[in-house]
């Protein structure tokens, strides 16, 4: 598979020496194909406190910034007992023969002020091995009740620098929590940071509810809920939690919605008359054009990144399968042709890759294709892997891993396109069907 995969390996140890002449104007990247990628070591000395209130605060950002980094399994932090240097003023001159002599690869420093409500974070990053500071110096300003996100912000601009691609830390994702036993699951919506930090409900557990999806701002979210006794589909706003349904005919059930790329149109399926085909609604005018016609159940329908095409799952062909149609409708091309069935169809960001769900041989898993169906790899395997979702940059991505057997519990994973750094992602309580924002403005 010949693909952009970003690593820090071996090789970015030896060309972190020779690309100083570059590095004010490009950044590092490196493609390859596969291999054992080995996590660039770095240091992140303790930010400095530039006001009296700012002492535990810069400690949790730093704090904050190296999880950020570590979690993406492309980094790895050493220890600060190891350190022979100390940093306490951020304008003071780096002593690189130091960092060096533990190997730290990277240096990141940094220095918080807080004046009222106000919180300011500014940060270096440096290549040891060269003896330069990687581009100047970026601050970001927030709030103190927004720390985490000003952290989060200055290691997505770690990240950047040095890989070459955008970061995804700056991020939430909607999801559903799950509490109570399996037979009797309450579920209710509830948004968090990616980490899964900072928790908000936004629906109560009174209904079921399914298949949250945010639009391409940030601000909304769409999802199917039960409380009428079949499927509907509502919009919520976040900041209000106000919320209204998207009307449908009597009779009819609506489910699997997902905005477009310029959030002005829903896709979904709806079923009438024993048959689900696939419609588009102006989320204005709650106008709705029918874009499939066939006796199959076709449905979890999601947009290309441009608009121009959409995915789905369809059973037309006698067994659960992926196909991409004209945003219009039209004739759709079936693109999975392995054993097994596809579901769950999901565009990357990027919009060179369509992740999925895949069953086959009684084992789910989570997987990655061409948008034409080619060099499909599998990255997961379990009792049973479903929903995924990309994180902003298209590197990574998030999904439900629910564990077997009677008490069976549902929780959230992520992975990378490589199939590496399998990571289960902290929630409160279980957790399933999770949708990743965009970049937080």
């Amino acid at each position: 598979m010949k693909s952009l995969v970003l690593s820090i390996s071996l090789a970015l140890i030896s060309l972190f020496g020779t690309l100083t002449a570059v590095q004010a104007q490009e950044p590092l990247r490196i493609i390859i194909d596969e291999g054992v990628i080995e996590p660039l070591p770095f240091a992140a000395p303790s930010f400095q406190p530039e006001s009296a209130e700012a002492g535990q605060l810069a400690a949790e950002v730093t704090r904050v910034v190296a999880e950020d980094l570590i979690g993406t399994g492309l980094f790895r932090e050493i220890s600060p007992g190891a350190f022979i240097s100390t940093v306490s003023d951020f304008n003071a001159p780096v002593q690189y023969a130091d960092w060096k002599a533990i190997n730290a690869q990277a240096l990141i420093t940094g220095a918080v002020n807080v004046s009222g409500n106000t919180l300011n974070v500014k940060f270096r990053l440096y290549d040891v091995f060269s003896g330069a500071e990687l581009g100047s110096g970026l601050q970001f300003a927030g709030t103190t009740e927004g720390w985490r996100r000003m952290a989060h912000k200055v290691a997505d601009a770690v990240y950047s620098r040095i890989t070459g691609e955008s970061g995804y830390f700056d991020s939430r994702v909607v999801y559903v929590s799950e509490t109570g036993p399996k037979d009797k699951r309450l579920k209710r919506l509830a948004v968090m940071d990616y980490d899964g930090a900072n928790v908000q409900y936004l629906t109560d557990s009174g209904a079921i509810v399914l298949a949250p999806r945010f639009s391409p701002s940030g601000d909304r979210v769409l999802y199917t809920s039960y409380e009428s006794g079949f499927p509907r589909i509502y919009v919520l706003d976040i900041g209000s939690v106000q919320r209204r349904v998207l009307e449908s005919a009597d009779g009819t059930m609506s489910f699997a919605p997902r905005f477009s790329p310029a959030g002005q149109t829903v896709v979904f399926s709806l079923s009438q008359g024993g048959n689900t085909d696939i419609y588009t609604m102006d989320v204005a005018t709650g106008q709705s054009t029918r874009l499939t016609k066939t006796p199959a159940i076709e449905t979890a329908p999601s947009y290309s990144p441009d608009g121009a095409r959409i995915v789905f799952e369809s059973d037309r062909s006698g067994t659960q399968q992926l196909y991409v149609m004209p945003a219009s409708g039209g004739e759709a091309q079936r693109i999975s042709f392995g054993e097994g069935r596809y579901g769950t169809p999901v565009w990357s960001p990027r919009g060179d890759l369509i992740a999925f769900t895949k069953q086959n041989k009684g084992r789910f898993h989570i997987g990655v294709m061409r948008v034409d169906g080619s060099q499909e790899r599998l990255l997961t395997s379990s009792f049973l892997d479903e929903g995924p979702t990309w994180a902003p940059n298209g590197r990574v991505i998030m999904f439900a891993r629910e564990t077997q057997g009677a008490g069976g519990s549902s929780s959230l994973y992520s992975v990378d396109i490589t199939g590496r750094n399998l990571r289960p992602v902290r929630t409160p309580e279980g957790g399933s069907d999770p949708s990743w924002s965009p970049l937080q403005p």
